[in-house]
């Protein structure tokens, strides 16, 4: 079967585990082959890599990087150019999710969160326009639905956050007519490891929030991110929520 992602050579940061693995997954059946970042979660990123490239060999390699080095960026996009002699879609997943509350915020929290969400993404994308615009690429970012109403607690992810959505829009103006430039945000699809969120009745409260009255699948997010590398043409500078109706509902 031939797709529109067949052969494409895709960068996806954070594609070891958890959402970014379903969108890895996902796009490599797809036939793109895959560059996955990753910064800790080497034995992630190596069986991942082995999974894929019994389905389809030489089809993924990996590489690690800690983002918050912004001298990273032209690394992780030279590694995938030569690796794969094209870099045509970027996907920035990786992040970092913290409670910071006012009053308890310091420095560390902000370049953690900012680091990851937002300066990351933005050197990335900076690192990749030049490939991109040769291959009339896409750089695809993952926000979060918690963009317009933000998340108490949780005050310099949330900043972050929002920031991505304005870097996704104006990327999406810097980098037209060559190209496309658009993020997914998604709402309750797994939850995280912070002990509040472990919590029965908090859990079942964001159930009760959202419209269609259940949790979402990883791969509901990996679907949406193909959506728009493959099948979105006309498609740019759009947030496009998969959230299972909670931001309507909040």
């Amino acid at each position: 079967m031939t797709t529109a992602l067949q052969n494409k050579a895709i960068l996806i940061t954070g594609g070891a585990k958890r959402v970014g693995a379903a969108i890895s997954r996902e796009l490599h059946a797809h036939g793109a082959n895959l560059m996955i970042h990753y910064n800790t979660s080497k034995q992630e990123a190596e069986a991942l890599r082995v999974e894929l490239n019994l389905q389809r060999p030489g089809s993924v390699s990996i590489v690690q990087g800690d983002l918050l080095n912004v001298a990273i960026a032209p690394k992780l996009v030279s590694e995938t150019t030569k690796r794969f002699g094209q870099l045509d879609i970027l996907i920035n997943n990786a992040s970092t999710y913290t409670p910071t509350e006012v009053g308890n915020i310091n420095e560390n929290n902000w370049h953690d969160l900012i680091g990851s969400n937002l300066k990351a993404p933005t050197f990335l994308s900076q690192a990749a326009a030049k490939d991109l615009k040769k291959n009339h690429g896409c750089i695809i970012n993952i926000t979060d639905m918690h963009i317009e109403t933000p998340k108490k607690g949780y005050l310099v992810y949330s900043v972050a956050k929002a920031g991505l959505v304005t870097l996704t829009k104006s990327l999406a103006q810097e980098l037209s007519p060559a190209v496309r430039v658009n993020a997914v945000a998604p709402g309750p699809v797994l939850w995280s490891d912070n002990n509040q969120e472990l919590d029965e009745a908090y859990r079942q409260g964001v159930i009760d929030q959202t419209l269609l009255k259940r949790l979402g699948d990883p791969t509901d997010i990996a679907k949406a991110v193909k959506f728009l590398a493959a099948d979105a043409p006309f498609i740019t500078g759009h947030v496009l929520a998969v959230d299972g109706g909670r931001s309507v509902n909040l």
